[in-house]
């Protein structure tokens, strides 16, 4: 068996720094009056995570907000390294997770996209060849000649979903951008993805839609607090989940 992600022992800090002064004066009075003082603490997002995901599997990530699912994704895409443990994963990977990074504002929808493109290696020919199904699958139409600084929020984001899936990527990930623009467009988007995995593109999905969870994936991961709480089938998954999520609401 071929194993598209593997993680080893995968854990992720940070650190917070709290009274953090950028004022002179409040940085002096600090010498002498400690609860002016910064201070650092560090946060574990992630804990010890040991995860594989098979070639062309749909692996879903669910849990509460800040269990470590989109911090997951960012060291998939080589957002973030692991501060301990391996990640491994293996061809091109297409991440979605803030649609449209790297889109330069003065440049129009159409410069975008080669630029785009280019970041992932596509060659202008590769570009040429899918460009026009790019701009259909968007839905911008003329606006693809204007710069993407007066883009509404929406339009933006369904450029850089329209040029993610058309990366012809062997690992997909997918953070939260389901929702992106209309009703018709997110049916599109939802289409497009299992059209992928029919393809058998890998994908590693986040979203808080359950029912688009249990429909879509072959298994599911279950984050609390930064370690894995439970993996397996989609709806013992989930039941684990609405658990946890009594449990918090009960103790609330």
């Amino acid at each position: 068996m071929t194993w598209a992600v593997e993680l080893r022992g995968v854990s992720k800090s940070f650190v917070l720094r709290h009274n953090q002064a950028s004022h002179v004066k409040v940085r002096m009075i600090s010498l002498f009056q400690p609860r002016y003082r910064e201070r650092r603490e560090t946060f574990w997002a992630l804990r010890g995570i040991d995860l594989r995901v098979r070639e062309g599997e749909c692996l879903g990530l669910i849990g509460p907000n800040g269990s470590g699912k989109s911090t997951l994704l960012r060291i998939l895409a080589s957002i973030y390294r692991p501060t301990e443990g391996e990640a491994t994963v293996r061809g091109r990977v297409a991440p979605m997770i803030e649609l449209g990074v790297g889109f330069q504002p003065d440049l129009t929808g159409q410069e975008n996209v080669y630029l785009n493109t280019s970041l992932f290696g596509l060659s202008r020919r590769d570009t040429d060849a899918v460009y026009q199904q790019i701009v259909e699958f968007s839905g911008l139409g003329e606006f693809i000649d204007v710069p993407v600084k007066n883009y509404s929020t929406g339009m933006f984001a369904r450029l850089g979903f329209s040029v993610a899936v058309h990366l012809e990527p062997e690992v997909l990930l997918v953070d939260e951008v389901l929702a992106v623009g209309d009703a018709n467009f997110q049916r599109k988007c939802v289409e497009r993805i299992e059209a992928l995995r029919r393809q058998g593109t890998t994908i590693v999905l986040v979203s808080h839609q359950l029912p688009t969870i249990e429909r879509m994936c072959d298994r599911v991961c279950l984050l609390v607090r930064g370690r894995l709480e439970a993996e397996g089938d989609a709806r013992e998954a989930i039941a684990r989940y609405q658990e946890v999520t009594s449990a918090r609401a009960a103790r609330a």
